[in-house]
């Protein structure tokens, strides 16, 4: 049986962030996974699911205008990250695993369904439920990873892409790139971030916050599990066809996936909207807010329950 627990004191909650919103940690079934809610209760629901290097805080622009809106939305720490739990084992961190942690989710806030949305990794998840687990999924919106399908054959078939991944071989290495990662108080994630999104798209108090994440115990580990998890499955979906409504966001200067990669996804779409943004980063979500969730939100109102 799930629970719902009151969130202990520690780490980046709504109240250290004086946002509107309630902390708590969910059981889904595995795992006890820390979770933000906002918005009425009967609300549509709203699930955003972060990536990689990020945590829950990767949507705090979001939760109170979505919440004004009159949405529920729920943002998870997913597995390994942040406050919620972080199995040792690479197999923990399996596609089928992750996707269990949304469903298990849904089901202990007795929600039938919900509109899912990711950026990077949560994309991915989110693909994995829709592809899956349709009849959960009100919409879908993916924001800068491509359908696991098409990542998987440009992987197999595109150098450019090839290059563009070279770091995920290098965290398959045990141990070392936790432990570069962490040298200078993170200072090479931080300048990786920098790097790759416009200027001044994340301040000095998002990476406070996203370093306290990151320095939690086995935190930094856990996050790099999810690459050596899929290393060494290479899972592929059981379907490839996306039945349910699907938005599909995509910054063009995305410095770790190809413009191609957005084309690609829709045609394994039954439905789909392609929005690309010309001068956004695989950061899109944070350089664009306020065109982000126009765009959201479109897609909620033309497919709601």
């Amino acid at each position: 049986m799930a629970s719902i627990d009151s969130a202990a004191d520690g780490g980046v909650t709504p109240d250290v962030l004086q946002l509107r919103g309630e902390s708590t940690f969910v059981d889904v079934g595995d795992v006890d996974l820390h979770v933000v809610t906002a918005g009425p209760e009967d609300g549509e629901p709203v699930v955003l699911l972060h990536g990689f290097p990020e945590f829950w805080y990767g949507w705090h622009e979001y939760v109170e205008p979505l919440a004004a809106e009159g949405y529920r939305v729920v943002v998870p720490d997913q597995r390994g990250y942040h406050l919620s739990e972080k199995p040792e084992a690479v197999a923990a961190y399996r596609p089928d695993e992750l996707a269990g942690d949304v469903l298990g989710l849904l089901d202990a806030l007795d929600l039938s369904a919900a509109h899912l949305v990711g950026h990077d990794w949560g994309a991915f998840v989110a693909w994995w439920v829709s592809l899956h687990h349709p009849e959960r999924v009100r919409t879908l919106s993916a924001a800068n990873v491509p359908h696991p399908t098409a990542f998987r054959r440009a992987l197999g078939n595109d150098w450019e892409q090839r290059l563009k991944s070279w770091y995920v071989l290098f965290f398959q290495l045990p141990r070392i790139p936790e432990a570069l990662a962490s040298v200078g108080d993170y200072r090479g994630v931080c300048d990786m971030m920098r790097r790759t999104s416009q200027p001044g798209t994340f301040s000095a108090a998002d990476f406070d916050c996203y370093r306290a994440a990151w320095s939690r115990p086995d935190a930094y580990r856990s996050m790099l599990n999810w690459y050596r998890a899929i290393a060494r499955t290479n899972p592929r979906p059981r379907t490839e066809r996306v039945e349910v409504p699907t938005l599909v966001l995509w910054g063009a200067k995305d410095a770790f996936l190809t413009r191609s990669l957005a084309l690609e996804s829709v045609e394994y779409c039954d439905r789909s909207h392609l929005v690309v943004l010309d001068d956004a980063t695989h950061w899109i979500q944070h350089e664009e807010p306020v065109r982000v969730r126009r765009e959201l939100t479109n897609h909620f109102e033309s497919h709601p329950e």
